[in-house]
């Protein structure tokens, strides 16, 4: 199948064009990980009203969800690497509110299963295909910084959904949550699909792609797999990502049974700590990641690793914390780390592809950063906390999350490991696809003219660029 030319609005990528699109795909996300984390604030009514176990709890919050998340993913990549990413991201994003309003009308388990397997499905579609457009609307030595940008989606998303869940449960019951947070994202998908402008393909890199087919998926798994540098850099994530939604599951009901605190109460510290702090380091670890690049490119995975380093104890210090508010204290740092992953992450992976295979290889991450991370860390602790429970009584799920923390320093060892041939790599990758080799930071939002250029940039974008070349500009 020939791929499909993106012309919407392809010759006329300007400042306000680009921070338009990023702030739209970064509302998608803030909704994308609203809709899936509302069920962490709402956890214990749930299991209070359907009478639930925490090994099927997990299961509702992870595999239910990550299996269909991760497995649909791949495909609708592939047409995103053909088609308009703009209807898939618009379609997939009214698939997943509406899905996630059901969920405030299930019954028993297995209606909720079934809502929670829509959500998952309707999200597969986002990510991939907005990883794509912002990989082509920035060149490589800012987007570290635009995929950190993005990446303050589940921030926001934690706020809104451990805000509003934690208060309109106290107010109305969790039905009524999960009705209402479903609504926004059919409003939204219609703005998005009317008024997204799409770059061309290979945009930022000075690459056109117009006539050329996209890789198939095994050739993209072989040249994932034959990187040393991309093959840590993805273990590094799905390990993070695994301590990551372990403790964004269970902190609210750990704090509910341990401390006694009232759903209102721990959504709005969770927020202020995850959604607020840590969305602050989510877009520090994008920053630092583009500004020390320029002293070699290992500091974009070291920066990783020192990070998830410098928050492990801090983790095992809230799970002992014996009062609310030194738990709420030992988990400020940590919980400012806890994205710091995710920017420099993206960046890599976008970079280290084939601009015709971007969608694809952001879905092959995160189908195994959810399958493992999402899918198997909640049940997992979820488990944990059963097996603990006839000792430790409610305080086995905080045992079962300081079981998970040391995770943490083993993904940070992967991404160390990636730091060895990661210049090696994207310079190797540069040339394979005929971009120049340079260094030098991009600011993320270029002042252009809109006076477009033969190959759809401007020449003031030129201007710019010819100072402050990136290892991936052309």
């Amino acid at each position: 199948m020939p791929a499909i030319p993106d012309t919407k609005g392809e010759d006329m990528v300007t400042t306000g064009s680009r921070q338009y699109a990023l702030g739209l795909l970064l509302a998608v996300f803030a909704l994308n990980f609203m809709d899936r984390q509302i069920l962490a604030i709402l956890l214990q009514p749930i299991k209070e009203d359907l009478h639930l176990s925490d090994a099927q709890l997990g299961l509702l919050s992870g595999f239910a969800f990550a299996l269909f998340f991760t497995t649909v993913g791949i495909p609708l990549a592939q047409w995103a690497d053909r088609g308009k990413r703009r209807r898939i991201i618009a379609g997939s994003l009214a698939v997943f509110s509406g899905m996630t309003a059901l969920c405030g009308l299930a019954t028993n388990f297995w209606q909720l299963a079934l809502a929670r397997t829509g959500v998952g499905v309707g999200e597969a579609g986002t990510n991939p295909a907005s990883h794509s457009i912002i990989a082509d609307l920035y060149p490589m030595a800012g987007r570290s910084t635009a995929m950190a940008v993005f990446a303050l989606g589940p921030h926001v998303g934690l706020v809104l959904g451990f805000v509003w869940g934690g208060w309109a449960n106290q107010w109305y019951g969790w039905r009524v949550a999960f009705l209402a947070a479903g609504l926004p994202g059919l409003l939204l998908a219609a703005v998005l699909h009317w008024t997204l402008r799409e770059p061309a393909r290979g945009h930022a890199d000075g690459v056109s792609v117009r006539v050329k087919e996209p890789p198939s998926l095994a050739a993209v798994c072989r040249g994932i797999w034959a990187q040393h540098s991309l093959r840590h850099v993805f273990a590094g994530a799905t390990l993070a990502s695994f301590l990551v939604y372990s403790v964004l599951t269970w902190l609210p009901a750990a704090l509910a049974r341990t401390h006694h605190m009232g759903t209102g109460a721990i959504g709005l510290a969770l927020a202020l700590i995850v959604g607020v702090a840590g969305g602050a380091g989510t877009y520090l670890g994008g920053r630092l990641a583009d500004a020390l690049a320029h002293r070699g490119e290992v500091w974009r995975v070291r920066i990783v690793a020192l990070g998830l380093v410098a928050g492990t104890p801090w983790w095992i210090g809230a799970c002992f914390a014996e009062t609310p508010a030194a738990m709420l204290s030992w988990l400020i740092l940590p919980g400012m780390l806890l994205g710091l992953f995710i920017g420099p992450t993206f960046a890599i992976v976008q970079a280290l592809v084939d601009v015709r295979s971007r969608a694809v290889a952001a879905a092959i991450l995160l189908f195994v950063f959810n399958l493992v991370g999402l899918g198997l860390g909640p049940l997992a602790v979820g488990a944990l906390s059963d097996l603990l429970e006839p000792r430790w009584g409610v305080d086995s799920l905080r045992f079962a999350l300081l079981i998970v923390v040391p995770i943490s320093l083993w993904g940070a060892c992967h991404y160390a490991r990636a730091g060895r041939t990661l210049g090696a790599d994207l310079a190797r990758v540069a040339a394979s696809q005929g971009w120049a080799d340079a260094s030098g930071p991009v600011p993320i939002f270029i002042p252009l003219s809109r006076e477009p250029c033969l190959d759809g940039s401007s020449s003031a974008e030129r201007r710019v660029d010819s100072r402050h070349r990136g290892p991936f500009q052309p």
